[in-house]
């Protein structure tokens, strides 16, 4: 039997990416008895498969998409040619290049907080990375993360030609097509992208739902604009999905039933993007006497981040409560604080909602959403703008899209949003500050307005719901 190196620390911490980094720092505030574990390599999710290099697919998509927009304006482009190598030399390039800064800062911690291997819990507060080193802890925070979804059978048959996204970024060039199965987040944000830089992309959704909206009329208005603009089956079913040829000739062929209709059709490759699930699997919780729910995950605190009464914790895209980079960060400090100070445990406030699909149009939520406030109770008011009347958005060729607002019945203050259209990222931005901050709808009205911008449809949108509040003063 190989000999264990036992150690004795304050905290351990299970992964090393957005959650784990920044629980590691916080942690490092109150004691030096730290120590990380990572099975992978170091870097964030962000950085090698997520964030940015899915923005650096996305922005040439958008460079050739308004070079082909050109006619509207007068403008005579004879031709846009996507070298398709180029541009995933520059997406694998840009992206090796932002890992980096998180291997690099996390190269420089002290050697000895470091450890390398898989972690699995053997008691409650002890771990065991594979066969050298068992972890006797104070205190552990798990950060793992999260994996595609991909189902067993798809992958058998499929092979190589079944990928997620963490393999588009891989590719030396681009394919000649791809089936896109799944209308969340990522699913729509690679289809438009692919879409865009020419690739032949067929959408596939079960629900007729795209995006994360919940506004029946803004989810109605994401799925109408998607459907104008990517080949789609929103409502399909898949009945088969088969490889055929070999080698560099090997191609997915599917046949899935949309609304009545039989189809067969052939690509290159079938990415799967029907969601993610937490890296949880492999711990071996029941060691550390964690019961989970059906789909793995362990009670928490949402706002300590403490499973139950015990002195874990859990982080970032591995607790699945809101799995964006801000989010995670978040969660990695409250966790790590609370780790290092366990017993002694506080709530960590949680930033105002903020959701973006880098879509086009982009998709955003910010705030408390349509379906949370409905769910809860609360009387509240809406307000509208059709983007496909306001001035900048048009001038722009940009005048798609919907916005909703959302105001408190009887205290005028403001909740949130959802929208689709021009600038949703950066609107999203401005909404989520104003509902931190508790703004009432008159006191955001009664900030300036430039002309002509975007924004001037949000002031409209105020001023529709302003008129609906009672019983609260208008803005001056």
């Amino acid at each position: 039997m190989p000999h264990l190196t036992t150690l004795q620390t304050d905290v351990a911490i299970i992964g090393v990416g957005t959650a784990g980094m920044s629980a590691y720092k916080a942690a490092r505030k109150h004691t030096d008895r730290v120590l990380t574990i990572e099975a992978a390599e170091y870097g964030t999710t962000c950085a090698r498969v997520g964030c940015m290099p899915s923005k650096l697919l996305i922005a040439p998509a958008l460079a050739a998409h308004r070079a082909r927009q050109a006619g509207g304006f007068g403008l005579e482009i004879a031709r846009v040619h996507v070298d398709g190598a180029a541009v995933m030399q520059r997406v694998r390039t840009e992206r090796d290049r932002f890992a980096q800064f998180s291997v690099d800062e996390v190269l420089d911690w002290p050697a000895e907080h470091r450890i390398r291997g898989h972690a699995r819990f053997i008691a409650p507060r002890t771990l065991q990375v594979d066969e050298h080193t068992r972890i006797e802890a104070r205190s552990i925070v798990i950060a793992t993360g999260s994996s595609p979804i991909v189902p067993d059978d798809l992958r058998q048959s499929l092979g190589d030609r079944l990928i997620v996204n963490d393999d588009v970024f891989a590719w030396q060039d681009l394919p000649q097509s791809v089936a896109v199965m799944g209308t969340g987040v990522i699913g729509l944000e690679l289809a438009f992208a692919l879409h865009f830089l020419g690739v032949r992309v067929r959408l596939l959704g079960r629900s007729g739902k795209v995006g994360p909206a919940t506004d029946p009329a803004i989810a109605a208005e994401c799925a109408a604009l998607v459907q104008d603009t990517l080949p789609c089956a929103l409502q399909s079913r898949l009945l088969q999905a088969r490889r055929t040829g070999s080698g560099p000739d090997a191609a997915v062929e599917l046949r899935f039933e949309s609304e009545g209709k039989e189809y067969t059709e052939n690509f290159d490759y079938l990415l799967m993007a029907t969601g993610r699930k937490p890296n949880l699997s492999q711990l071996n919780l029941q060691a550390a006497d964690i019961a989970t729910d059906d789909k793995g995950l362990p009670a928490f605190d949402p706002l300590t981040r403490q499973i139950e009464d015990t002195p874990i914790f859990i982080a970032g895209d591995a607790n699945q409560h809101h799995p964006v980079l801000h989010e995670a960060s978040d969660d990695g400090h409250a966790a790590g604080h609370n780790a290092a100070q366990y017993p002694d445990v506080r709530a960590f406030q949680r930033r105002a909602g903020l959701n973006i699909v880098f879509s086009h149009p982009r998709i955003a939520l910010a705030g408390r959403h349509h379906r949370q406030l409905t769910q809860a109770g609360v009387q509240f008011a809406t307000g509208k703008v059709d983007f496909k009347r306001q001035g900048r958005s048009r001038i722009e060729l940009q005048n798609q899209g919907l916005l909703h607002v959302y105001g408190e019945q009887g205290t005028g203050r403001f909740l949130g949003a959802e929208m689709i259209g021009p600038a949703a990222e950066h609107l999203a931005h401005l909404l989520a500050w104003a509902v931190q901050q508790e703004q009432t709808v008159a006191q955001m009205l009664a900030c300036p307005f430039y002309h002509p911008v975007v924004e001037e449809g949000l002031r409209t949108a105020l001023r529709d719901l302003q008129a609906q509040l009672k019983n609260h003063p208008s803005s001056p």
